[in-house]
């Protein structure tokens, strides 16, 4: 059983969430990634909520059927305090399940407020230190097509040269999901393009500047990450130029208790690209560590 909800957070603004499964279960709130929007999240989430768990997956500010920020507050920051809003809706902790701006999000929500935020983190192909160059390859995707796109077909073409190794849809109307029909008769993303251009250095392509904001930014989500007492699971595209293998070495030896798995021919969305290896490995934490 699913249910759409709406929710108000910080800034005024109403997100947009889906509820799975009974209300009693325990609470499992799932962030998706730049670009993306909750329904990146239904395969994971029918699973979960099979499973017994109450899951809530949500539409970020800016992406999906949420509201758009008027002043394009899209930092970290502001979606942490977005974060934290949806955590105090529950009665207990919940386990929090972050894909990249997902789990960045959560570890800002850390670094806000502290203290014991959650049952379980599960971050997905996100951990700070994560490269440059796989950044940059996301930042110049969602900033590409700023003028969308004429067909689905056209748009089709662009995802898959963004991930060529994953299949394309035979039924191209789920592209429907991440894409709006404007009134200029293209089709254009569910997401505000200001969520990219509003970040320092990004506007202007001042590749120091972005490099020292990621730099900054890193070190925040450390220091949240080592403030996480609940068990912490980073879950690795085993093909991801965002997480290097280096990357997420370096991330279970600086933060006590934390772990990492690969999931193996996947990129950096592995759970798009693997949606049963994904859940499987989750469901295997959970079931291992609470």
């Amino acid at each position: 059983m699913m249910r759409t909800v709406s929710i108000p957070v910080t800034d005024g603004l109403t997100l947009v969430a889906d509820e799975w499964g009974e209300a009693s279960g325990p609470p499992v709130l799932m962030l998706h990634g730049a670009g993306q929007n909750r329904h990146a999240w239904k395969g994971s989430a029918t699973v979960l909520a099979s499973k017994g768990y109450s899951v809530v997956t949500v539409d970020a500010r800016g992406h999906g059927d949420s509201d758009w920020s008027p002043d394009a507050r899209y930092d970290s920051e502001h979606s942490g305090t977005d974060v934290l809003s949806l955590i105090d809706r529950f009665d207990a902790a919940p386990i929090v399940i972050g894909a990249s701006m997902g789990g960045m999000a959560a570890l800002s929500a850390q670094h806000l407020r502290g203290g014991d935020l959650f049952k379980a983190l599960v971050l997905v192909d996100i951990a700070p230190g994560f490269a440059f160059e796989g950044a940059a390859r996301i930042i110049n995707w969602m900033s590409g097509n700023p003028n969308g796109f004429a067909t689905l077909e056209e748009a089709s073409d662009a995802m898959a040269a963004y991930n060529p190794h994953r299949p394309r849809p035979k039924d191209l109307s789920g592209l429907t999901r991440v894409l709006r029909h404007g009134e200029d008769g293209r089709w254009h993303w569910r997401w505000d393009p200001r969520y990219i251009l509003s970040k320092p250095g990004f506007a202007d392509g001042d590749e120091a500047v972005m490099r020292r904001h990621m730099e900054e930014m890193n070190q925040r989500l450390l220091d949240a990450a080592r403030s996480v007492a609940a068990p912490l699971l980073l879950v690795r595209g085993g093909q991801s130029d965002l997480v290097t293998e280096e990357v997420a070495k370096d991330f279970v030896a600086q933060v006590p208790g934390a772990e990492y798995f690969d999931v193996a021919h996947t990129g950096h969305m592995v759970a798009g690209d693997d949606n049963d290896a994904f859940t499987s490995a989750v469901l295997e934490f959970l079931e291992r560590s609470l």
